[in-house]
């Protein structure tokens, strides 16, 4: 959330709330990666407005956020279950990086992008 290039999406335009969002990560990753089963949300549809609001979502946010997400993994894991969440946020970044492509982008909204 304090990153430089995409804190802001977190911070302005989705307005996170850390304490509300992280049992719902958690839950969306142990679905993911152990069959939990657990999640039962839409991811996409999340980041479908996030794209509105924010003015696009760019290939360069997904890439950033992917290094933030090695390198925590890899600070916090290590082991074939680490290698598949690098391996798994690299698929849904770029399914969701697609999917966005044919999503509008808010009126109003590219003021916030940086």
């Amino acid at each position: 959330m304090v990153d430089e290039e995409i804190g802001w999406i977190f911070t302005d335009v989705a307005q996170l709330d850390l304490e509300e969002h992280i049992p719902v990560i958690a839950s969306f990753w142990a679905t993911n990666l152990l069959g939990a089963q657990s999640y039962k949300g839409g991811a996409f549809g999340v980041h479908a407005e996030l794209h509105r609001k924010a003015g696009g979502l760019r290939q360069e946010h997904f890439e950033r956020w992917l290094v933030l997400w090695c390198q925590t993994v890899d600070e916090l894991f290590d082991g074939p279950l680490s290698a598949a969440a690098k391996v798994h946020a690299l698929r849904v970044a770029n399914a969701f990086y697609g999917r966005l492509q044919m999503y509008p982008v808010g009126e109003g909204a590219a003021e916030l992008s940086h």
